[in-house]
């Protein structure tokens, strides 16, 4: 790869956002053309977050010896409380500068980076049947979890559909009531977060199951949350006798890509499971976002293919299987050193 060079990206330079933002769109158009967009911003967010106790750092690969001309770009998490053998990575390359070799070096760069780090795999995702998950297999990694893209045309719902959806669900609810607000979690609500999180440990993953507490929201929910500067909405379910959280749903919306919400998650704590707190939560979510968000017009979701209960619910509300799915990899960090 004659002429190109890897540089660290330790700050803020527009020239290197542009050109990773070129990169970034490039990619997404050749490997997701039908997908939801990613604005300049919500970019800038995801290269410069510091939040957490994960330690994170930008790489970009560049013809022109620095910040212009970026042919790819990868981040690199660190992550210091579960998973510590592992670095979580994510990579792009622009498609003009595909099998050219630009993708193996920041590849075998990032490799390196993490073996510094004492981290013995990479964990990443990408399109599945597309040009990176042949990359994939081609480095060696072994394919994981298989997520599940489906897209809800909110526009497109039938009148009622959604009353009548919430209607059976509150009945098969009672005994629980409805919580909602608008970006940082409110003070009373921490822990019963952290707890609902948990939640998610028996979902399918590649990795170890994280551990939450209400330090762990605030530094890692709140603070993307806050950093994003994205609208975002949850809406939670408390059990009334006991006044403990239950179950939660949280939608992001991009204020530059306002026609699209991003599902941020849908949880329901074991012991309230089989009370339709899921679908409560949802439909509750979506009558919200119909007057707080009116131009809104998709909301996509994922969920590991396994996932048959939630998928479930998300068929019934109206959410369409869209293609390509997401597929996780782990790669043994040795196996692209050559060790």
């Amino acid at each position: 790869m004659p002429g190109v060079g890897i540089f660290q990206w330790d700050k803020v330079s527009e020239g290197t956002l542009r050109g990773c933002y070129a990169a970034t769109r490039a990619a997404r158009a050749v490997d997701d053309p039908d997908g939801p967009p990613i604005s300049e911003r919500r970019l800038r967010e995801i290269l410069t977050d510091k939040r957490g106790s994960e330690r994170k750092e930008v790489w970009f690969a560049s013809g022109a010896g620095g910040d212009a001309d970026v042919l790819g770009w990868y981040r690199l998490k660190l992550p210091e409380r579960e998973n510590r053998d592992h670095g979580m990575l994510r990579l792009f390359v622009h498609p003009a500068h595909r099998r050219r070799g630009v993708g193996t070096e920041l590849l075998r760069h990032a490799a390196g980076r993490a073996a510094q780090e004492g981290r013995s795999f990479l964990g990443a995702e990408t399109f599945h049947g597309t040009a990176g998950s042949e990359f994939a297999a081609h480095a060696g990694a072994r394919a994981g979890v298989l997520e599940a893209r489906r897209v809800l045309d909110v526009a497109g719902l039938a009148p009622g559909k959604i009353a009548a959806l919430r209607a059976s669900a509150t009945a098969a609810a009672a005994g629980y009531s409805l919580v909602s607000w608008t970006g940082r979690t409110p003070d009373e609500y921490v822990d019963g977060l952290a707890y609902v999180a948990e939640a998610m440990n028996d979902a399918p993953s590649d990795y170890e199951a994280e551990q939450w507490d209400a330090q762990r929201v605030r530094e890692e929910v709140d603070a993307s949350i806050e950093a994003s500067a994205n609208r975002v909405y949850t809406v939670v379910a408390i059990h009334d006798a006991i006044g403990q959280l239950a179950a939660l749903t949280a939608v992001e919306v991009d204020p530059e890509c306002a026609d699209w919400g991003f599902q941020a998650g849908t949880m329901v704590a074991r012991p309230h499971r089989g009370h339709r707190l899921g679908m409560l939560v949802k439909t509750a979510m979506l009558d919200w976002l119909a007057t707080a968000e009116p131009a809104l017009r998709r909301i996509e979701t994922g969920n590991a293919a396994v996932n048959k209960h939630m998928i479930a619910i998300n068929e019934e509300l109206g959410f369409e299987l869209v293609y390509p799915s997401v597929q996780e990899y782990v790669l043994p960090v040795k196996t692209v050193l050559g060790g």
